[in-house]
């Protein structure tokens, strides 16, 4: 097995990028609609957004099989009608990244439109400001720093992500390997030395993003 680091390097943040923008208006929108408003069956979106933090990421990768294979119940319907194949590849490990990045960034979405004054957004609705421009001229910005914060996080979680990936998108050197997933392989194979390379990079990749989010993080609260 042959491992071009760089193409790996690109490989995986490619895919962490794509994951974390797949997520990022649904994320937004979710948590300012958790963080605002009341309905039935809030409880239970809550709770099934946290369940891939607390289930094992094999299983949420199992779930994503059935639902994205040829025979699930989007992955037929993509291939009957398009030709599609999402398992095995680029795509399914931008998925699997998504679905294991989103809990942690809906939940910094949801402090941080949580931690806007509702009454500057009263202000701008009795001015004449609508629901849209007030959220992206009053809430958003407001919330940017913790809305930042969460993409860095989901970011993080997204480039180190291997259970579900390694069941739905496998272990395809070139084409869905990603440092996680060939950093084990290296490991399998005995080549320690080139694990440890790939395992600094990683490491650095992930280091960065965690200190920069910190970073925002802190500064929203020292200026809140």
């Amino acid at each position: 097995m042959e491992v071009d680091l760089l193409r790996t390097l690109r490989l995986s943040l490619g895919v962490a990028t794509a994951s974390t923008l797949l997520i990022l208006p649904c994320g937004l929108l979710l948590g300012w609609l958790m963080a605002r408003k009341s309905w039935r069956g809030k409880v239970l979106v809550e709770t099934l957004v946290a369940l891939p933090l607390v289930i094992p990421p094999v299983a949420t990768g199992l779930i994503l099989l059935w639902v994205f294979g040829r025979h699930g119940w989007i992955g037929r319907w993509l291939h009957e009608w398009w030709g599609w194949d999402i398992v095995f590849t680029w795509y399914a490990a931008v998925i699997a990244a998504a679905v294991m990045a989103f809990p942690l960034l809906v939940r910094s979405c949801r402090s941080a439109f949580a931690e806007v004054n509702p009454r500057l957004e009263q202000v701008a609705h009795t001015l004449g400001a609508g629901p849209w421009r007030t959220f992206f001229t009053i809430t958003l910005p407001l919330a940017s720093r913790g809305v930042a914060a969460g993409v860095l996080l989901a970011f993080s979680r997204a480039l180190g992500e291997f259970g579900a990936t390694v069941v739905v998108a496998g272990n395809i050197p070139g084409k869905t390997a990603t440092l996680s997933l060939s950093i084990y392989s290296l490991i399998e194979l005995g080549r320690d030395r080139e694990a440890l390379v790939l395992m600094s990079m990683s490491i650095v990749l992930a280091f960065a993003a965690v200190v920069a989010g910190e970073l925002i993080h802190r500064n929203r609260r020292t200026t809140a």
